[in-house]
């Protein structure tokens, strides 16, 4: 069985990252971490049983995403009115280039975005997606191509120059012509106000891996 302390170690190591893939998802830092949290409670409540994991994270994020889901699917009709109003308020560490990134995760539909958020920010493989999901590998596959996408239509414009990547920016590089391994760009000009460009890391979109 597991201790009190490696529960106490588990929630300090995993609090944050989980909390910030559920903010992906649903666009409110307080309600993801109001979410995590839950789940955490959970896990304590089970701790007999869930300590005994070969991952208790697992457990935990595989938790954290239902209660994050069933929100979701109570709060559309909220979700529409509040998309047509100011987008929240970033978190205070949040970099402008994350910040942009997360406002055009919600206008991809909720199936995609949970995809795209396992894939790049918790760096699960497609297998486990699936598992996760309960949807074939085929299906998750469809829709990380299908969300790359429509992510590069929200965020590209050749005339900006604030990349969403890991890494150093090239600037003698020319734009690849696919949407699958294309640097995104946030999109500048009348249509949305130019981001400063954001110092030190920036978040990623990577190859596929099964």
């Amino acid at each position: 069985m597991r201790t009190e302390a490696e529960f106490t170690d588990l929630y300090e190591n995993h609090f944050s990252e989980l909390a910030a893939q559920v903010c992906a998802y649903l666009g409110d830092a307080a309600e993801a971490q109001d979410l995590v949290q839950e789940a955490f409670l959970r896990a304590w409540q089970r701790w007999d049983k869930v300590g005994g994991y070969e991952e208790p994270v697992a457990w935990v994020r595989r938790v954290a995403w239902n209660l994050a889901t069933s929100r979701h699917r109570r709060n559309q009709v909220a979700r529409k009115f509040l998309q047509k109003s100011s987008a929240p308020e970033a978190a205070p560490a949040a970099s402008p280039d994350h910040v942009a990134l997360v406002a055009a995760l919600k206008q991809v539909p909720a199936k995609r975005r949970q995809a795209l958020v396992m894939h790049y920010m918790a760096d699960m493989t497609i297998s486990a997606i699936a598992k996760e999901t309960g949807a074939r590998e085929g299906t998750v596959k469809s829709w990380l191509h299908r969300g790359r996408k429509e992510l590069a239509a929200l965020l590209a414009d050749p005339d900006d120059t604030a990349v969403i990547r890991t890494g150093a920016r090239k600037t003698d590089a020319a734009p690849a012509a696919d949407p699958d391994t294309m640097p995104i760009r946030i999109r500048g000009g009348a249509a949305a106000p130019r981001l400063p460009r954001a110092a030190g890391r920036r978040a990623s979109v990577k190859e596929d891996r099964s």
